[in-house]
């Protein structure tokens, strides 16, 4: 029998209020292929790996078989401050100023993709604690619904200028990538 905490819970659920009703972004492919890598834009995957079954309690559930008991979810993090199946793919990422990225939810939770100054927690704190991210990303105070990905979701941006940008997800802010921008000499 998985055993659930409360905190933890009411916590997502406060997270993910109003997530229900978002339907996915499709980025425009014209914009895309103007600016992207091989006339594609440059993808990032927002993965998990939930089980349906045990994730039930969780808002927004999981819409996806991934396998990964919500026990075993929190005994990793726990252990190591990560869930190694909950990331982005690529953690770095390589562009050209200019060229366009889409970030897609192919895991079964919902996400976000948020750009920020600096990697920090999100918005479920015991998910901070767990996770060794007790300073919140001010970014992630900011949210609105559009910024929560559902399963299937996508978001698309851009490499504005040279330099690195940080994206996390305010979920579970564990998952991390950094686009690395170079200019277009």
């Amino acid at each position: 029998m998985v055993r659930r905490n409360p905190l933890l819970m009411s916590a997502l659920a406060a997270a993910t209020l109003g997530c229900g009703d978002l339907a996915p972004t499709n980025p425009d492919p014209s914009l895309s292929a103007a600016r992207g890598v091989n006339g594609q834009p440059a993808v990032v995957r927002m993965m998990d790996a939930c089980d349906p079954a045990t994730f039930a309690g969780v808002p927004g559930g999981c819409q996806r078989n991934g396998g990964v008991t919500f026990e075993t979810f929190i005994a990793q993090l726990t252990r190591t401050q990560r869930a190694p199946s909950w990331r982005f793919a690529p953690e770095d990422l390589f562009l050209t100023e200019g060229a366009d990225f889409v970030a897609v939810n192919v895991g079964g939770e919902v996400h976000t993709f948020t750009e920020v100054e600096q990697f920090g927690g999100g918005i479920v704190p015991d998910l901070n604690q767990l996770s060794g991210l007790t300073t919140v990303a001010p970014e992630c105070q900011a949210l609105v619904g559009a910024d929560f990905i559902p399963p299937g979701g996508t978001v698309e941006d851009e490499a504005e200028e040279p330099g690195d940008e940080h994206y996390q997800c305010c979920i579970h802010p564990w998952m991390q990538t950094t686009v690395h921008v170079g200019g277009t000499d």
